[in-house]
């Protein structure tokens, strides 16, 4: 059960790449009649260019400040719905702002499933190299715990539908946080 203490307009999702946060944010956010971000979408936006090219100029780490700010920033907004990138959770101060600012979505799938929906988008960075799949496979052993840490609800995807998987997480944010839809 969520904190009563815990604010209840923001709705964050947080999981790995290709578990749909971008799809189920963008239909959650209609339903719910709010305005919707991407995190990563909002850095290209800002900086003219594609997370890929930010990669390749300033490194994991200047991708990483430049999230943290964007983060920051969005995170304190009022009632949104965010898709943050994959791997926005391994900053800490992320994470705290993720907690305290609204309530957490892991939208879950097995690395197999993740495998199959990305094996063959280039535009992401860290699934590129000589083995994207052990890659994967690598980067949900390190997230996985942190997104559970700070989730205030965790809905498998599957190979649901996103309007499927709407279907259930709709009734789930109205029993956890009296959400209404």
């Amino acid at each position: 059960m969520i904190s009563p203490d815990k604010p209840l307009g923001n709705l964050f999702l947080v999981g790995m790449p290709g578990a749909g946060k971008t799809t189920v944010g963008r239909a959650l956010a209609r339903r719910l009649g709010r305005e919707f971000h991407d995190s990563d979408h909002e850095i290209e936006a800002r900086t003219g260019v594609q997370v890929r090219d930010i990669f390749e100029i300033e490194g994991e780490a200047g991708f990483r400040r430049r999230e943290a700010e964007t983060i920051a920033r969005l995170t304190g907004m009022d009632s949104v719905v965010l898709a943050t990138g994959g791997g926005a959770i391994l900053d800490p101060a992320n994470r705290r702002c993720l907690a305290e600012r609204g309530v957490v979505i892991y939208l879950h799938a097995s690395p197999r499933e993740l495998w199959h929906r990305t094996r063959r988008d280039k535009s992401r960075p860290l699934l590129q190299g000589a083995d994207p799949r052990a890659r994967l496979e690598q980067l949900y052993a390190q997230r996985d715990p942190l997104y559970r840490e700070i989730a205030d609800l965790t809905v498998d995807t599957g190979r649901q539908s996103a309007s499927a998987l709407l279907g259930e997480l709709i009734p789930s944010l109205e029993r956890t946080c009296g959400l209404s839809a």
